[in-house]
């Protein structure tokens, strides 16, 4: 299957399925010396697993990894990582009755037009289950990203529904704040809404969409590449390739569709405590200008559809054609939202790593 490498120099290769023995990726282009073990993995694996609170699915995954090479006596040894998260509570049966059966907004109908043949456990490859191996990965890359650059990537989910949490200064945002509450909104007045939102569209059986916002701090001036290879051109990509996402704003974001460019374009101004020392004195360019970084916070936010999966009956087809009706009874997210942030990190992490060794090969600096 084409399309499972991610990366030119940070490269990440996955595979797996929803109900497969399990996930794998191979990270190959990591230093050498990077301190790295099982426990620095752990973290965001845990805020990523399923049955983490009552508002999300209760499929219940230890998701503890196994590094299987390129680490020896605790460091990394610049020869691929292999890193395996087996899969150990997977209900196949949940699908016997619609597997000749098209789920309404999933990839059913076009895996089969593509292949001419799928795994409808869960939706096989195109399930979420595959980014715990990407968020394996980008603990590796998180971890180098910070001991190189001090870089910081922090996620939080902004909306859920019409609920809407807004701020002047999304780089202001602290992990503590976004892990304060199970909906990971770092407004914790507007979280225990949007939670009871998700409870009720839970007992509706329905789901609802939303956003997130992601912030990465302390990027360096330079990074990404001014035509086809823009920073935030790789970072869309970056954000598409995860289930759900179906749209991806930076800075400023759609409000430009409405500004002029007084009101728009960021002024330089200097900025002594910094190399070089120039900055800009807003960011509504979301710390990237001509695809390259500017040295002011990355700032993106990823709207994210309602989980398809949802327990009601609803009209569909079978694979030839015929109307039928079908309804989803395995275990699902009401919201995508908590467990998304995450995955939008580690997407985030590895672009950035990526662009880091980039940027270290072609500078003469």
């Amino acid at each position: 299957m084409a399309g499972s490498t991610f990366g030119t120099l940070f490269r990440v290769t996955t595979a797996g399925e929803s109900h497969g023995p399990g996930n794998v990726c191979i990270v190959d282009g990591c230093p050498s010396g990077l301190e790295l073990s099982v426990d620095d993995l752990l973290p965001d694996l845990a805020r990523r697993r399923p049955g983490q609170s009552r508002i999300v699915s209760p499929r219940k995954e230890d998701d503890t990894p196994e590094i299987l090479s390129g680490v020896f006596e605790g460091r990394t040894t610049g020869t691929p990582i292999a890193i395996l998260i087996r899969n150990q509570d997977q209900r196949s049966r949940d699908y016997g009755d619609i597997k000749d059966k098209y789920r309404p907004g999933h990839a059913d109908f076009t895996f089969d037009a593509k292949f001419g043949f799928r795994d409808y456990r869960g939706g096989g490859r195109s399930s979420a289950r595959e980014t715990t191996a990407r968020v394996a990965a980008a603990a590796i890359a998180k971890k180098l990203l910070h001991a190189t650059h001090g870089i910081e990537i922090v996620g939080y989910v902004d909306q859920v529904g019409e609920l809407r949490y807004t701020t002047e200064h999304p780089e202001q945002v602290t992990l503590d704040q976004v892990e304060s509450n199970p909906v990971r909104c770092p407004d914790p007045a507007m979280a225990e809404q949007m939670e009871s939102l998700i409870k009720q569209v839970r007992k509706e059986q329905n789901s609802v969409g939303g956003a997130a916002t992601l912030v990465a701090r302390h990027v360096p001036a330079g990074w990404g590449e001014p035509v086809f290879d823009k920073l935030r051109a790789d970072l869309g990509k970056a954000m598409f390739s995860l289930p759900a996402v179906m749209g991806v704003e930076f800075g400023q974001g759609f409000g430009v569709a409405t500004a002029r460019g007084t009101g728009h374009s960021d002024t330089f101004v200097p900025a002594a405590d910094q190399a070089p020392p120039i900055t800009t004195a807003t960011n509504r360019h979301g710390g990237m200008l001509g695809g390259i970084s500017s040295g002011l916070p990355i700032v993106l936010r990823c709207a994210v559809k309602p989980t398809s999966s949802i327990p009601q009956d609803r009209p569909t087809v079978d694979k030839h054609g015929k109307p039928t009706t079908i309804a989803t009874r395995g275990r699902h997210d009401p919201c995508l939202l908590p467990r998304f942030v995450p995955m939008g990190e580690a997407m985030m992490a590895l672009v950035l790593a990526d662009h880091m060794l980039r940027q270290r090969a072609q500078s003469a600096l």
